[in-house]
């Protein structure tokens, strides 16, 4: 089992940054591939980016050269540093795990929310 905090969110300009971050506690963080999705007020949850266990990362093209998702597995930890925020990027940030293998994203944080202001 795996548990998840996100933290980091909070109300900011448009332009500024803000870095998210995500701690992982109980099984094998470093085996895992970490994600972070977002749900924008009024819309169906989407993937923003993820990272495999040796460091591959994906992103979303929403977010692509603006976002850096990156972990340190010594502290069970995923980071969103998130650059440029438009209003766009507003909405509640949640930090899931995939086990190695599978397909799905198993479990969830219970996430963050980032204000944009314009």
């Amino acid at each position: 089992q795996v548990k998840l905090a996100e933290s980091g969110g909070g109300l900011v300009q448009a332009g500024d940054s803000l870095r998210l971050s995500c701690e992982a506690s109980g099984s094998i963080f470093n085996t895992y591939v970490m994600g972070w999705f977002r749900q924008p007020p009024g819309k169906e949850r989407e993937f923003v980016a993820h990272i495999l266990r040796g460091g591959g990362r994906t992103y979303a093209d929403a977010v692509k050269g603006r976002f850096t998702i990156s972990r340190d597995n010594a502290k069970n930890t995923v980071y969103l540093q998130m650059d440029i925020l438009k209003a766009g990027d507003a909405g509640d940030y949640f930090c899931a795990a995939r086990r190695p293998g599978t397909r799905a994203f198993d479990y969830w944080g219970q996430g963050t929310h980032v204000t944009v202001s314009s």
